[in-house]
């Protein structure tokens, strides 16, 4: 009987489509990480089920939301448990299995690397594993020049070892898109520190840019010969974060909750630096509990929008944005093609675009709605915190610690959703219906 179950067990598993496999695959490593930091050497204090798995949730998903302070709960151990969820969030599940198969000498067979495509967004599975080297090779470069960089900050503030341990352990927080840090306040003590801003936020943008974007820029060494794609990522990014630097700039000038009492330069820092964050980071200079309302709507604007594609980041991603705002500014100018950089848009690429940021928003509202049933905080607040949970971000308006169980668990399957993607998930749960007829077609009144 038990071999039957078995056999029952693993001819279902091997049926799996890829999207399932990956949604599986990071729900397992969340319930491993969830167990280790529940361990008694785990932790300096007694925390409860809830609060080690969406410690592990938030970790595996590079979120950054915390219901306890990290350095004073977790020890060394669990710290670095939480570094590794991190890195293997971060990275991709995927990249972290086809890597240790690739060590140990096995064959990378068709399924894997459907996976591999499936994980990094890929249609054509030609040269897939050695996408996957090299986006692991660039990110221990890129991760090792963060190390040297902050270590100018803190070996001297804390000493070799302490000093050498924070580096890594925020660089890898930071390249990840997550926004956990060691201090209570987060980095707000860092507000004018050029080297935490520089180091932190050049960080943050590598890493959201995307693998594939990294990888198109060090091989194509040309702006024009980059994919249309890369060539979306670096101008919107650009973009964005000097848009986001001005806006929050002008609007937190005169409040004395956050940039108020900073002199001009600290200003500039503090608008920089939370002019990029925002976009999936988590990371904070000043606090957001203190910020204007029209900041605190910019912001999750700038939350739900996210980073690129295949990178570390999450939200509805920067290129589904620009692909959305492109075609309705075509609509209204009347054109029948999208047309980005001389390159036209297929509408299937349109419609994908639709379906995440329709997809997105309706889980967005709909956790909104059960936590407004179960929690007693403000619509803004709720929405602030669901924002941040989808876009993996970390950024919270203080309400974290104080959700009830059921709270932390609807932002836990949040986190999870914004990690995997609405798509995915879906993709993942319905079955792929074959439309055999089809039907004429007729004009429906809109608007």
């Amino acid at each position: 009987m038990d071999v039957t179950k078995k056999q029952g067990l693993y001819n279902r598993l091997i049926r799996l489509n890829p999207p399932q496999i990956l949604a599986l695959g990071f729900f397992c490593l969340i319930v491993v990480g969830g167990l280790l930091l529940k361990l008694p050497f785990a932790t300096k204090v007694h925390i409860s089920w809830v609060d080690a798995f969406f410690t592990a949730t938030s970790a595996a998903t590079v979120t950054g939301l915390g219901v306890v302070d990290t350095a004073s709960t977790f020890t060394m151990f669990g710290e670095i448990v939480i570094m590794f969820l991190i890195q293997t969030g971060g990275l991709g599940l995927m990249t972290i299995a086809i890597l240790i198969v690739w060590v140990l000498g096995k064959k990378i067979g068709l399924r894997h690397r459907l996976l591999i495509g499936e994980a990094f967004n890929q249609t054509n599975i030609g040269g897939l594993v050695k996408l996957v080297k090299r986006v692991f090779i660039f990110s221990i470069c890129i991760e090792l020049i963060g190390v040297i960089f902050l270590s100018f900050r803190f070996i001297p503030e804390f000493g070799f070892g302490k000093g050498l341990y924070y580096s890594i352990f925020h660089v890898i927080a930071s390249y990840n898109n997550a926004g956990f840090a060691l201090w209570p306040d987060n980095l707000t003590r860092y507000v004018g520190d050029p080297i935490i801003n520089i180091g932190i936020c050049s960080l943050i943008v590598i890493g959201g840019l995307g693998f594939t974007v990294l990888i198109d820029i060090w091989y194509s060494r040309s702006f024009r010969k980059l994919s249309l794609h890369s060539k979306i990522m670096i101008i919107g990014t650009v973009v964005l974060n000097v848009i986001a630097m001005i806006v929050i700039f002008v609007l937190e000038y005169n409040n004395v909750k956050t940039l108020g009492n900073l002199s001009l330069n600290e200003k500039l820092w503090a608008s920089f630096f939370q002019g990029i964050t925002p976009r999936t980071a988590g990371f904070n200079t000043v606090d957001y509990g203190g910020m204007e309302e029209s900041s605190i709507l910019f912001t999750m604007i700038l939350m739900f929008i996210g980073a690129g594609s295949v990178s570390t980041g999450g939200g509805i991603k920067l290129t589904t944005f620009v692909i959305l705002i492109t075609s309705v500014l075509s609509f209204f100018r009347k054109k029948e093609e999208i047309v980005l950089f001389q390159r036209t848009i297929k509408m299937s690429t349109v419609t994908r675009a639709l379906a995440i940021a329709v997809a997105s928003q309706i889980l967005i509202l709909a956790a909104v709605f059960i936590l407004m049933l179960t929690e007693n905080f403000s619509f803004i607040q709720l929405l602030f915190e669901t924002i941040s949970a989808f876009g993996t971000v970390g950024l919270t308006m203080g309400i974290t610690g104080k959700l009830s169980a059921f709270g932390k668990c609807i932002i836990m399957f949040v986190m999870f959703c914004g990690l995997i993607g609405p798509l995915t998930l879906v993709f993942s749960l319905a079955r792929p219906a074959k439309q055999k007829i089809k039907y004429p077609s007729e004009d429906v009144f809109t608007g």
